[in-house]
């Protein structure tokens, strides 16, 4: 990939999240968007904090040995580009379709004989979804805690609520919202919207936990107080924004509620 196809594809949350920034602006700039813990009544889950997707990449290695992480690197990248060039030039497809063409991509651009079988086990590893280790506990301090629990994904209402169910986490979360609703993708600021009308919440209330860097920018342009569980430990994105809090955990995110 061409540095400037790069650049474009760091780019493209920003131009996707514009339309709604001119309306946001005073509101972003009020102490209660900076981030006030005490206002917030909900919390709003991208996927992967919750979901540890490593186990499909583990299954890519099994089943391509030597190669599988290179393979799981470039359907990671293509995963997400196609989501958003797809949302960009109005030609929809779901996260799954989404997922499984960049995976058929990936293989062929790595020259890997990716047979059925081979791609129905790593798809379905999204079906089969785990809870990463400190989610349980977390998750039920925060429901103690009186607040109201969901997911805001991209991922299909079909993978939250199987990978709830194979998390055995039924019962913590109050709504699993999927952007497929609106067949758009985060950041479109229409995706995030979906969590103020589902939760009947003002932005200021509801505290967006992402798991990826675009999604702390795209969450805070639209309005919402956000927490970045940075389970990866990688850099900020270089997009002119900052979550309020952030951690390697979830215990990080507790601690930051104040509990």
């Amino acid at each position: 990939m061409t540095s400037n196809r790069r650049a474009f594809l760091t780019g493209l949350a920003g131009t996707l999240a514009a339309s709604a920034a001119g309306s946001l602006v005073s509101s972003l700039l009020s102490p209660l968007h900076a981030g006030n813990p005490h206002r917030i009544r909900a919390i709003a889950f991208d996927a992967f904090p919750i979901f540890d997707p490593r186990p499909i990449y583990a299954r890519a290695e099994d089943l391509f040995p030597g190669k599988g992480k290179a393979l799981s690197d470039a359907w990671r990248l293509r995963q997400f580009e196609y989501q958003w060039l797809r949302a960009l030039a109005g030609q929809y497809v779901d996260f799954w379709r989404a997922t499984e063409d960049a995976l058929i991509f990936a293989a062929t651009s790595l020259k890997l004989d990716l047979k059925a079988d081979h791609r129905r086990q790593l798809m379905d590893g999204y079906l089969q979804l785990k809870a990463w280790p400190d989610v349980p506990a977390a998750l039920k301090k925060l429901r103690d805690a009186g607040y109201r629990l969901a997911f805001l994904s991209n991922a299909t209402n079909r993978i939250l609520e199987s990978g709830v169910a194979s998390a055995g986490l039924d019962g913590y979360f109050d709504k699993l919202i999927s952007t497929d609703a609106i067949r758009t993708y985060k950041p479109d600021p229409r995706a995030y919207q979906l969590g103020v009308e589902a939760l009947q919440l003002t932005s200021s209330e509801i505290l967006f936990v992402a798991f990826a860097g675009w999604d702390v920018a795209g969450a805070k342009w639209f309005g919402y107080p956000t927490f970045w569980v940075n389970r990866l430990q990688v850099p900020a994105e270089g997009l002119g924004v900052n979550a309020d809090g952030s951690g390697s955990g979830m215990p990080e995110l507790v601690h930051y509620l104040g509990l």
